[in-house]
């Protein structure tokens, strides 16, 4: 049994009492058979194995053959033999990306079928070998052939049509792998010549026109002038805007016929969302201009409660009622960033505008420890739980680590900001911290890097043109592989988080409605917490926007091609190689 990615449809594989195989999918709700998939065997040679990709594909080894179906369509898509050498019944595998798929083939062996992207992928452990020492030098090391993509020509143009012809374009495999894989050495995929050229055709994908993406403009609340803070609630389906003027916005996706996951999407319309009661979280503003305050909040782990301030008292707001639960800290100083403590949400670390950094107890209304470091007011806060730090950066360009136990100072580094850039005395340093917990995203109006925690070393870097529009908000996706980065000229840049290089630019012709000023530009820009190639965008007008790649694509561009012996800084995080002239990466 399996699930499609994105876990809402359900397939099994069987086989009858006559020795039949079929792949069914279920309707889970009722118990019953919703489609029963064609093109198998009559009385298979033994058990059918299948996988599930895209959200869309089905694959099952049968038949000394590799079939495909499209989920949607019981008839068989397409049928490759991998150039011969499969088992009746060859065990399949798909990578997480879809990209490459892992076939069992005779005498031991296991063949490699790759897209484009898997062809990407392979490139770059090219130059990577197996450390052999520990293997018997009486143990031949495993032979690496590669299999001409002719064999498969004629299924790559019976599919072509759907879409699915990249899957069958280029085939590597490795066979003779016998014994156990601590006994490999020098294992190296070598692909055809044609694959190689094809690999080197590299084109950074922009998005010009409202076709050539998904994006949805979320519900407008006509007393809102600017989105000053943006994030996605944790569970996924809300969105949660701070606007200028101190009003929280909440914006909830229901599950429905179109959207069964509940799930936000680009593709379904949410609801600007409050209780019955009418009331408005609100932030207090007594004695300040909300205008011309430093905004921040932060949610609680649990979705429950949001911490935020206007330049007035920090509110706690319970999210289902929106009732103020208390307000606390009347400035001055005031409030500039909020982060929750990860292992306790009744410790929060709050940045201020006097350069401190005050790390506070709510439950027992208690400051228990005053960190200075900066000499500006605070722009960012991040914690690691791995590390046992917080990471803070300033309007000072100051990065600073502390340890989270006992609040001492570890070590501190400005940034270096582009001999001949001015930066403007409001000009935020943003952090963020990598899936990883040991590396963090610094975004400046005028740089994106990668630091490491325990070195405060920069290992990445990405630097616009001189002549370009300042980056206004960066963030990484939730599975960390991108970075998504704004600018004031309203273009929305996606690159691989593993080297900054750009994939993929999303120009303003793209999203805001053409009667709109030229100067609405994205102030603002978070990622969904569980679908990598979903964001939000918060404008300068009040408006919000969500963004998804077509399905048809099912993510942002294609990561550049590989230049041989690069490799990220960045653990887990694999490189790719060389971007556009439009920018510089150190």
């Amino acid at each position: 049994m399996a699930y499609s990615a994105d876990g809402t449809r359900l397939f099994s594989c069987g086989t009858s009492k006559d020795g039949d195989s079929f792949i069914v999918e279920w309707n889970e709700s009722e118990g019953a058979v919703k489609r029963t998939y064609l093109g198998f065997r009559k009385q298979s040679w033994g058990v059918v194995q299948f996988d599930t990709t895209k959200n869309r594909f089905l694959a099952a080894g049968d038949d000394f053959s590799i079939k495909f179906w499209d989920m949607d369509s019981v008839q068989l898509l397409t049928t490759i033999d991998a150039d011969g050498g499969l088992p009746a019944s060859p065990r399949i595998r798909f990578n997480k990306d879809g990209s490459l798929l892992a076939v069992s083939a005779n005498d031991n062996g296991i063949k490699i079928l790759a897209n484009t992207d898997g062809i990407r992928l392979l490139r770059t452990v090219e130059n990577l070998s197996f450390d052999a020492s520990r293997g018997s030098e009486s143990i031949a090391k495993p032979t690496v052939n590669p299999v001409s993509a002719a064999a498969v020509a004629t299924a790559a143009a019976a599919a072509s049509s759907t879409g699915f012809a990249d899957r069958s374009a280029s085939v590597v495999a490795i066979a003779g792998m016998n014994g156990d894989a601590r006994n490999l050495g020098d294992v190296k995929p070598r692909l055809t010549e044609e694959s190689n050229d094809k690999s080197k055709i590299w084109k950074l994908t922009e998005i010009n026109e409202p076709s050539q993406c998904r994006s949805l403009k979320l519900p407008e609340n006509l007393r809102v002038t600017k989105i000053s803070r943006l994030i996605y609630t944790n569970s996924g389906n809300a969105i949660l805007a701070l606007a200028s003027n101190a009003m929280h916005l909440l914006w909830k996706w229901q599950r429905s016929d179109r959207n069964a996951s509940g799930k936000a999407t680009a593709g379904v319309s949410p609801q600007l969302w409050q209780p019955s009661s009418g009331i408005l979280m609100t932030n207090d503003s007594t004695d300040t201009n909300p205008e011309e305050a430093v905004p921040c909040f932060a949610l609680s782990k649990n979705d429950s409660y949001v911490m935020s301030a206007s330049g007035g008292k920090i509110s706690l707001f319970n999210m289902m009622t929106f009732k103020t639960m208390t307000t606390f800290m009347p400035p001055p100083p005031a409030a500039t960033f909020l982060a929750f403590h990860p292992q306790d949400n009744n410790i929060i670390a709050i940045g201020m505008d006097d350069s401190t950094i005050q790390i506070y107890n709510v439950r027992v209304d208690e400051v228990k420890s005053k960190l200075k470091g900066h000499s500006k007011r605070i722009t960012g806060l991040a914690f690691s739980h791995v590390m046992s730090v917080l990471v803070s950066s300033g309007a000072d360009a100051q990065l600073c680590v502390w340890n989270s136990d006992g609040w001492e100072k570890q070590k501190t580094r400005f940034l270096q900001v582009p001999t001949g850039r001015t930066t403007t005395a409001q000009s935020d340093t943003r952090v963020q911290f990598h899936q990883d917990q040991i590396h963090f995203l610094v975004v400046h109006e005028t740089q994106l890097a990668i630091y490491e925690t325990t070195k405060l070393e920069c290992v990445k870097q990405w630097l616009p043109r001189e002549s370009s529009a300042p980056i206004s908000h960066a963030v990484f996706s939730c599975d960390s592989q991108l970075v998504y980065a704004s600018f004031l000229d309203a273009t929305v840049c996606v690159f691989s988080a593993a080297n900054l290089r750009l994939r993929c630019r999303i120009n303003p012709s793209s999203y805001p409605p053409p009667n709109v000023s030229s100067n609405v530009h994205p102030l603002v820009i978070a990622a969904h917490p569980q679908e990598p190639n979903q964001f939000a965008l918060g404008l300068s007008d009040g408006g919000v926007h969500v963004f998804e790649p077509l399905e048809s694509e099912g993510k942002w561009g294609v990561p550049p091609p590989a230049e041989n012996g690069s490799a990220s800084s960045v653990a887990a995080m694999p490189s790719v190689g060389p971007s556009g002239s439009d920018q510089a990466q150190r």
